[in-house]
């Protein structure tokens, strides 16, 4: 069977900046990856061109089989391949329902609107009481609920989340895994960017490991190293 998403020897950076080099990786159906590593390693460089925010400068991305290396976002967006980014960037003076119907643009998504909303509203409860309330008066945890929840809205076939958990209390961070968890369990494979290695480990199937923008290790959870050996894969090489 093909790779849902294939990364081949993909390079890419801002201006005459390269953040990332000849990357290769590789998500199957119905598969769960993380990507870990040190801040500012190429990390959210890679998901921003896998979403064709920025447009790579060699390589190829296959996204079911078809080749989406130059694509615009919203054709992305429209093929099911949807990023829930890092920073909780929102509408601040819409109120959480109407930022969460927008969400819903895509031809695709459009006539499962209903029916994802109260998906959305079933994962995060939270949502519905605040659904009046304007986005800029959330707390930190319900921004990162609703950013998901806009990415839910498009009707994803391969879901994309950028540090989910950044900022958020540890019973949060329980919350948003077990609501991950249960997206997972739908079928839609993941792809998770994210520094706390238990959170990842917890979710995934197979962790890359990026350094100074290339992938340095690939662990499948199959054969993988106990969590110990990950963190001193983590601290040790990376940080060491």
């Amino acid at each position: 069977m093909d790779p849902i998403l294939e990364i081949s020897g993909v390079s890419a950076g801002y201006g005459p900046i390269t953040v990332i080099r000849d990357m290769s990786l590789h998500l199957d159906a119905g598969e769960r990856i993380g990507l870990f590593g040190p801040n500012g390693h190429g990390k959210t460089t890679l998901l921003k061109t896998v979403s064709g925010l920025i447009r790579p400068s060699a390589g190829t991305i296959s996204f079911n089989g078809t080749d989406i290396t130059t694509l615009r976002p919203p054709e992305i967006v429209n093929a099911g391949l949807v990023q829930s980014p890092q920073g909780n960037v929102l509408f601040g003076d819409m109120r959480v329902l109407e930022i969460l119907e927008l969400a819903a643009f895509t031809r695709r998504a459009r006539p499962h609107r209903a029916d994802n909303l109260r998906t959305v509203l079933d994962l995060f409860p939270r949502l519905g009481e605040r659904s009046g309330q304007l986005a800029r008066t959330l707390s930190g945890g319900e921004r990162q609920m609703l950013s998901i929840g806009c990415a839910l809205m498009c009707a994803p076939t391969l879901l994309m989340l950028d540090e989910p958990t950044l900022g958020l209390s540890p019973r949060l961070k329980e919350e948003l895994s077990a609501a991950i968890g249960r997206i997972s369990q739908t079928g839609v494979p993941l792809v998770i960017v994210e520094q706390d290695i238990e959170f990842l480990m917890a979710l995934t199937d197979r962790l890359y490991l990026i350094e100074h923008g290339e992938v340095v290790r690939e662990i499948d959870r199959a054969s993988t190293p106990d969590h110990d050996e990950v963190m001193q894969l983590y601290f040790g090489e990376a940080m060491g």
